[in-house]
């Protein structure tokens, strides 16, 4: 049964169609390549901007060898059906090397495979462009110069925060610092830094990679994900020995980010001690260049967004072109909030005060949330209202 699939899969219209797909999706600048069997078809949808397009669909006849087509390019087992399987590839598109993350599921009607495409020409290395405003960079380049502690970027799945800690990467090194990062999966490589990649089967976890790193002699630690108390604690070890260390946590703000750590199991005074800045933030659509209008909110709207009714505040929204396949959107950008912890915050870390709490005296001291940095941008018609409220919280 494998021969006839590998036959089938090394076809040449299956190859083609393969290549298609594949060139197709890295040319509109999708992040997901989606392969899904239906009861009767087969279809395949992209992610662009966050959000899914039917690209395609094709005769189910195709599932078995487009499948393993992918198993094959992704040095998977393609005899095997019925278990979920991961691999990865490269290929060169238009002169540059595009990686792809695959992962295969077996689903009611067949294989479904998801292609995550990692375009390492299109990462965005330059922190100033990635969507942090003037006043927050201020702060922000003023916590990630200090020598030691732990900044933590939080936000859901798919929000940007491995982008925004490659930026920062990139402002950091240098010949004289010794940089080292674990992560899963590694997304760029970079000149100078030594990047570890988390190898669960070979024992590599992102604690026990932390462990050795500290014989390393680093100077700066960037941690992928801080995801258990294990890893949060050598994290904070690693910063109150002199260590500057940067990771991301899944929460949905950047005030959550000291909580979380409490509540895996760390002690206030630790977190207190060792955190020195937490950023927040979220990927919201920018309004295609080529159709958007301007347009004026009506006094209801106005109110109910905690607007003054007799602003005259504008917005703008795309109306939608072939350009931008009549979405009205054309790429993403950022939108933060970022905080440096002062002895204010310390105090009440250690007195185990609430979110909220926290948040009233940030507030006080200039802390500028993300949904304020959001109306920012979407008063200068760079987002659109609905963009910036379906991400974040008044």
């Amino acid at each position: 049964d494998s021969n006839f699939l590998e036959n089938l899969a090394e076809d040449a219209p299956v190859v083609n169609l393969f290549d298609s797909i594949v060139g197709k999706a890295v040319n509109e600048g999708a992040s997901d390549i989606h392969i899904e069997p239906d009861e009767n078809k087969l279809r395949v949808r992209y992610r662009i901007d966050g959000v899914m397009h039917e690209i395609l669909s094709l005769n189910k006849v195709l599932h078995p060898a487009l499948i393993s087509r992918i198993k094959i390019m992704g040095d998977m087992d393609i005899a095997e059906k019925r278990v979920p399987q991961d691999g990865r590839f490269k290929i060169k598109h238009n002169f540059k090397d595009v990686d792809f993350r695959v992962s295969t599921l077996p689903t009611n009607y067949g294989e479904k495979a998801v292609l995550r495409i990692l375009d390492r020409s299109k990462a965005m290395l330059n922190l100033d462009k990635i969507g942090i405003d003037d006043h927050n960079m201020k702060i922000y380049k003023s916590i990630i110069e200090k020598p030691y502690g732990i900044i933590l970027i939080s936000g859901p799945t798919g929000s940007g925060k491995t982008t925004t800690l490659y930026a920062t990467l990139n402002v950091l090194n240098s010949i004289d610092k010794n940089i080292v990062t674990v992560e899963d999966p590694i997304e760029y490589n970079f000149k100078i830094i030594n990047q570890v990649q988390v190898d669960e089967a070979a024992g590599v976890t992102f604690a026990n990679a932390l462990r050795s790193i500290l014989r390393q002699d680093p100077d700066i630690i960037m941690v992928g994900e801080i995801r258990d108390k294990d890893t949060a604690e050598i994290s904070i070890q690693a910063s109150l020995t002199g260590h500057l260390v940067l990771s991301t946590i899944h929460t949905n703000d950047a005030i959550s980010g000291v909580t979380r750590l409490v509540d895996m199991g760390i002690e206030n005074f630790l977190v207190s001690t060792s955190v020195i800045g937490l950023v927040g933030q979220r990927l919201v659509r920018k309004i295609c260049p080529h159709c958007a209008t301007r347009y004026t909110p009506t006094k209801e709207l106005l109110t109910r967004i905690g607007y003054d009714e007799n602003s005259d505040v504008k917005f703008s929204y795309g109306q939608g072109c072939d350009k931008c396949r009549n979405t009205g959107y054309s790429g993403r950008i950022g939108i933060y909030e970022v905080l440096k912890i002062d002895s204010g915050i310390r105090d009440l870390v250690n007195k185990n005060a609430s979110n909220d709490e926290i948040l009233k005296y940030a507030k006080t001291n200039g802390f500028k949330t993300m949904y304020e940095s959001g109306m920012e941008i979407a008063e200068k018609g760079i987002t659109t209202l609905e963009e910036v409220l379906r991400v974040t919280t008044i």
